[in-house]
């Protein structure tokens, strides 16, 4: 994925996840980010930032929901490869939610995602958490 380090959501993000550990100081570069963002890119970096500091899985789960729908917005195949990634933290929200139905949609779909991405640690740890996921809820006596 290509984020161009010179814009200014992208560095006010990058500020913020130096404070990560400090999780106000983190919100408060995030909740920035957001406010300056001025497009889809923009508005789909920042929602993937504020998602990560949520206190409580609705609010993460909001969060996600909107990064997932402006990086569908966006047309440019780079951003493609953020899809299996923003699918498991939906699908891990949805699977915290007790909702399994939906986490095992949203799991299902970052898989199908999975060939935009490049054959790296991260990938590899993205799809194996798709998988995990998927078997955790298909195993709930619910399902």
């Amino acid at each position: 994925m290509f984020f161009d380090p010179e814009n200014h959501v992208v560095k006010l993000c990058a500020e913020g996840i130096t404070f990560e550990g400090e999780p106000e100081k983190a919100r408060l570069y995030y909740q920035r980010a957001w406010d300056a963002a001025i497009n889809n890119e923009e508005r789909f970096v920042a929602a993937h930032y504020v998602a990560r500091i949520q206190a409580d899985v609705s609010a993460k789960l909001k969060w996600d929901q909107i990064a997932l729908h402006e990086a569908l917005s966006i047309e440019k195949e780079y951003v493609k490869a953020a899809y299996p990634s923003l699918y498991l933290n939906l699908g891990k929200c949805h699977e915290d939610l007790s909702d399994f139905g939906m986490a095992i949609w949203h799991y299902e779909q970052g898989l199908t995602h999975c060939g935009h991405l490049n054959d790296d640690g991260y990938s590899k740890m993205v799809k194996s958490g798709l998988e995990n996921g998927l078997k955790r809820v298909t195993s709930k006596p619910e399902i």
